[in-house]
């Protein structure tokens, strides 16, 4: 019957998933993620891995972990490390966790099939498991906005050591959302997103954020991602600013808040299940290898949180 339809000029559809028997040929994937191992705080991987070993169970496939400093990572420099996994625990294909090097990228694509989680690359057979920050930075917007905030921030700073794309990606995001809702944006309120503009030091931002709150009366701030939210909101409260009765704090992951701190007002991001379509997508590429590149976006579910409020004196 296959032969008939390829005879026929119909091809299988390289996106649905495969499902391995356990008399199938054993497999092993490996999962690189760039960060030391010992850097887990407020950490995201942990739940990915989770979805990935669930999946990687039912698929009966092997997974082998491989935590990479990103101050060390350099396949180029010395490529015996990683290629030997590759070669040593017959890895049929990887999934990358966190930003790596986009030139490191390609030589690992080169090798075997590859599929990149919350980050995107311009090697062309790479595919990407990726959340919906449009949609979930519109819904934070919104709410800010219903509360009656019409001077809204940005911030983020560089969380690793390879600066990836998901933070301009939800910038991008806000600005699609400051337009569609008619609210004001000034380039100024936008910390650390311009690639050639001026970068404040994590250990100057919150001064940098309470200035721009005192001389252009900006009321609330969307952070690029939970950890840097609740970062923001603890270095505020050293300095006697109250979140949310003096500003409105939003964030993105949907975290467990830290002992003492108020739950964000964000968008739980399902690690997990990002994880599990990972694996499924993977074997895909595996048997597939020469399929378009596919991008798959998980959208999140926002999180009420208590870090919104309306603007103070209103």
């Amino acid at each position: 019957m296959q032969n008939l339809a390829a005879k026929m000029g119909y091809r299988g559809n390289p996106t649905r998933t495969i499902r391995r028997s356990r008399q199938s040929k054993p497999l092993t994937i490996g999962i690189l993620i760039n960060v030391p191992a010992k850097d887990v705080a407020m950490a995201t991987f942990p739940f990915i891995l989770q979805g990935i070993r669930e999946r990687a169970s039912i698929e009966h496939v092997s997974v082998d972990v491989c935590f990479e400093n990103p101050a060390s990572f350099e396949p180029s420099v010395r490529p015996q490390s990683i290629f030997r996994n590759i070669r040593s625990n017959d890895w049929r294909g990887t999934v990358l966790i966190y930003p790596f090097p986009e030139h490191s990228v390609a030589m690992i694509a080169k090798k075997i099939s590859a599929v990149a989680v919350l980050e995107n690359y311009d090697t062309p057979s790479v595919d990407t498991i990726d959340t919906d920050d449009s949609v979930g930075i519109l819904a934070l917007v919104t709410r800010l906005a219903a509360a009656g905030h019409k001077k809204i921030g940005f911030l983020t700073w560089e969380s690793y050591a390879v600066v990836g794309h998901w933070a301009t990606k939800r910038f991008g995001g806000y600005v699609e959302a400051l337009f569609s809702l008619g609210l004001e944006f000034r380039p100024g309120w936008a910390v650390n997103v311009h690639k050639a503009g001026p970068h404040i030091k994590q250990e100057h931002l919150t001064d940098h954020v309470l200035g721009l709150m005192r001389g252009e009366g900006v009321t609330a701030w969307v952070c690029a991602a939970d950890h840097q939210a609740y970062a923001l909101m603890e270095e505020l409260r050293v300095r006697g600013v109250r979140v949310p009765e003096d500003c409105s704090v939003t964030g993105f992951d949907g975290l467990e808040p830290p002992p003492g701190s108020r739950r964000l007002a964000s968008i739980r991001v399902p690690h997990e299940d990002i994880g599990a379509s990972a694996v499924a997508r993977l074997l895909n590429r595996i048997v597939h290898p020469k399929a378009p590149r596919r991008k798959i976006l998980v959208e999140g579910m926002p999180v009420e949180g208590e870090t919104i409020a309306a603007p103070p004196g209103t």
